[in-house]
């Protein structure tokens, strides 16, 4: 009886992935016409493909783990055996002994089936739920951005001019008017400065500087200010060792004006100059352009955080002195949404800093933990507020989603959205002059 109910189990799983995927490619064409409609559209299509086929393998491999497992071992086979050194390692006994070896003294873990097949179930879960919306796009029609309303702290070239208000207590100990920015050298500050009083409140914090994803929850105990802003990200400049790593899971965005005449309109265009910037001011900075979200020549936007995950993983084991991880995206939005400011007297796209909660309403995603989180908000918190104080405009609100988005990996991570697709390749690009002072900012305080 018991194994009828298996039998069972696994037609009903195939039977709802199948009439899943196959709904939503029927309702595809729905979208023809509207704003946006073939964007839309090409990404349900997308969407149906996807949960068509990956439904039928998590099916396979969460009922037959020693086929997953049959699955894993023939492709590392197939990678193993490509060119010569692959030939070479299988050809001779006493490498492939050799190789066997130390496979086998890395743990008993890789050996076991039913152990690689539950951890390729568990990647496959990661990335099916990044179908559903799980991206890092906003897909908005307004800009949103951070601290329109200035609040009761309008400082003058960095004087708290709020702390003396009646009603305002210190927090914590500190001082009235305690500053919620970082100084700048001689830089003024021409937007607004918070004092810690403000961000103590909860909803102040949260309508000011933050929006939440229906996919996620940000509550009071997670969201506080003095722990978030006490957390101290500095490091010491070593021009001799890597210090920070730029990426981008998506390599393939890029900007309005992205052509034959202008190849570099691009998030890793931008990338390149964000490096420059930051090794003009004495970082050591690697630049990862591999590309993660195109394989085999066909666009995979839902996997490319798998792929990345492994590519990056791989650099900081041979560098681990890095310390600083940033994944440079560009976001997609309403076409007839332009988002530009005048920063530094030039034209710019704004930027949004974005975090992976790696919970949901329901609560934590526990195959998906980040040890990092709370120093991950912290260090957009701190360059949002900084922005705010020497850049007003140029931050978006900091965007809360559900999953991880691989900003578990270094306390000083951050996923990063420049601009849109209706932003030009230079008004992406100036905006990584501001970025980069922020940066500096908050590892090099002063």
């Amino acid at each position: 009886m018991g194994r009828f109910r298996h039998n069972m189990d696994h037609v009903l799983r195939i039977t709802m992935a199948a009439a899943g995927g196959a709904l939503i490619l029927a309702l595809a064409g729905r979208y023809e016409g509207g704003p946006g409609g073939e964007r839309a559209e090409e990404k349900l299509k997308e969407l149906g493909s996807e949960i068509l086929r990956e439904g039928f393998g998590v099916a396979l491999r969460r009922s037959y783990p020693g086929a997953a497992y049959e699955q894993y071992r023939q492709q590392n086979q197939e990678e193993a055996a490509g060119g010569l050194a692959g030939w070479i390692k299988n050809a001779d006994p006493r490498l492939r002994f050799g190789m066997e070896r130390r496979q086998a003294e890395r743990g008993p873990g890789d050996l076991d089936p039913s152990f690689a097949g539950y951890l390729e179930s568990q990647r496959v879960a990661e990335s099916s739920f990044l179908i559903f919306g799980g991206d890092e796009e906003t897909g908005t029609d307004k800009a949103d951005l951070a601290g329109e309303v200035t609040g009761l702290a309008e400082a003058d070239n960095g004087e708290a001019g709020a702390g003396e208000e009646p009603g305002i207590s210190p927090v914590g100990g500190l001082p009235q008017g305690t500053l919620a920015h970082h100084t700048a050298g001689d830089r003024a500050v021409v937007g607004t400065s918070y004092v810690l009083e403000q961000l103590a409140d909860y909803d102040f914090l949260m309508k000011h500087f933050f929006s939440v994803h229906s996919s996620t929850t940000a509550g009071r105990e997670e969201m506080e200010a003095k722990k978030l802003l006490g957390e101290d990200l500095s490091l010491e400049k070593d021009p001799e060792n890597p210090q920070i790593l730029i990426y981008h899971t998506h390599s393939q965005e890029t900007f309005a004006d992205y052509g034959p005449d202008n190849p570099k309109a691009t998030v890793v265009g931008i990338g390149d100059y964000l490096t420059e910037l930051l090794e003009a001011k004495g970082y050591n900075v690697i630049h990862n352009t591999q590309v993660y979200d195109l394989i085999g020549g066909e666009l995979d936007r839902s996997k490319a955080y798998d792929y990345a995950l492994k590519g990056i993983t791989e650099i900081l084991q041979q560098n681990p002195s890095i310390q600083v991880i940033l994944d440079v995206h560009r976001d997609g939005v309403r076409e007839d949404l332009h988002m530009v400011s005048e920063v530094n007297g030039k034209p710019t796209a704004p930027i949004m800093f974005f975090n992976g909660m790696s919970q949901t309403p329901e609560g934590p995603i526990e195959y998906l933990p980040n040890p990092y989180k709370e120093q991950n908000l912290a260090f957009s918190l701190q360059m949002q507020l900084d922005a705010a104080a020497y850049f007003p405009g140029f931050t978006r609100k900091i965007y809360l989603k559900g999953f991880r988005y691989n900003l578990h990996l270094r306390p000083r991570s951050a996923l990063i959205e420049v601009g849109a697709q209706t932003n030009t390749y230079e008004e992406a690009r100036n905006a990584m002059e501001p970025l980069a002072e922020l940066l500096d900012m908050v590892l090099d305080p002063g």
